[in-house]
């Protein structure tokens, strides 16, 4: 008989079962619970109790998480997707960290057609900080980033942070440091783009195949300058997908970091890409700027050749997914020597008063 079917029948006998822990309380009518039964209870116990665990978890669940893999004892990963929302971006991450990793993606208001995109990176940590302290009530978890959605995630940190709910570290996955987005700090890098054209033009035998190399790469930028600046077709989806990344661009352009005093691991796609201008805008503090604002920052490199644009998509998340893996591993010895210094403390101190 599934695990479904049984359940049913102890519900048409007025059989009630919750978890307390790691046992399973059953409440029924006198009578009702036959030595068959209880034998079945026992038997099916563990895969019963999963079941009324991942039940609860649903229940408590708020509109923004969104669970991958909601399976595991482990603290959870809450992740902020990038500039698009998708959450599902995050979907072969999630699935190769393992059964044990509880892995939710977070659902940013502005993509449903009923409620507005937020502007400012302060209203959307405080929309999904108020719904990970309900879920978690006050339980241990990880904070993630990916691309533009590492401004949103740094503050998410230290909302939960102020609202006392333990964040282990915050990983940020080919996140650009947020002010490095910014006019400004883009000259240098649009003056070396005009120049390498320039060179580029000059490479041709006539004066008028120069010219005309020139005027399809103003006319390229141009166009792509305007695709940005409007939506992608006609229809309501569309409009609300446009709607939402322009919010989202000023959300992470207006967004000035402030300090974190916890652990900020970075997994860049791979080492060149840090001085890589071709297809990105890379600056000198472009990713790395993050050691401003962090008191400890770790760098963590994927295979050379990602894509920094799919770099969590197959094939690569699972070397990501492992890269993960080692920055949670040492986070748990961290977590267990500070458990074990305390509790020395504690034990040095008892010893000291019995004098």
């Amino acid at each position: 008989m599934s695990l479904t079917a049984f359940l049913a029948e102890l519900r048409s006998r007025d059989i009630q079962l919750r978890a307390d822990g790691e046992r399973l309380r059953c409440d029924a009518p006198s009578g009702v619970l036959t030595p068959q039964l209880r034998d079945q209870l026992r038997q099916r116990k563990s895969e019963i109790l999963e079941f009324l665990r991942t039940a609860e978890s649903l229940a408590k669940q708020q509109k923004a998480i969104v669970p991958l893999q909601p399976r595991g004892t482990r603290a959870p990963v809450f992740a902020v997707p990038g500039h698009n929302g998708d959450v599902f971006a995050y979907r072969d991450l999630a699935r190769h960290m393992g059964e044990d990793q509880p892995f939710f993606a977070l659902h940013p208001p502005g993509l449903d057609g009923h409620s507005e995109p937020l502007e400012r990176a302060e209203d959307m940590a405080a929309y999904f900080a108020e719904q990970i302290e309900a879920f978690q009530a006050g339980r241990p978890c990880i904070i993630a980033g990916y691309c533009a959605g590492g401004a949103v995630a740094l503050e998410l940190v230290r909302e939960l942070v102020r609202r006392r709910v333990p964040v282990l570290f915050l990983g940020l996955f080919g996140c650009i440091y947020p002010t490095s987005y910014r006019f400004a700090r883009q000259i240098p890098y649009w003056c070396s783009r005009i120049a390498l054209h320039l060179r580029a033009a000059a490479k041709p035998s006539s004066l008028a195949q120069g010219w005309r190399y020139l005027a399809a790469r103003l006319s390229a930028r141009l166009k792509a300058f305007r695709a940005e600046r409007s939506p992608a077709g006609t229809d309501p989806l569309s409009d609300i997908k446009f709607r939402f990344e322009q919010a989202y661009r000023k959300v992470v352009f207006e967004y000035s970091p402030r300090r974190f005093s916890g652990r900020v691991c970075l997994f860049l796609p791979h080492r060149a890409w840090l001085r890589s201008g071709e297809d990105a805008l890379h600056w000198p503090d472009g990713a790395l700027g993050w050691r401003a604002v962090a008191s400890h920052v770790e760098e963590y490199y994927g295979p050379d050749g990602v894509d920094p644009d799919r770099m969590l998509n197959e094939p690569d998340a699972l070397a990501f997914a492992e890269l993960f893996r080692q920055a949670r591993d040492a986070s748990d010895v961290r977590v267990a020597t500070r458990a074990r210094a305390a509790g020395g403390a504690v034990h040095a101190g008892a010893e000291r008063g019995t004098g």
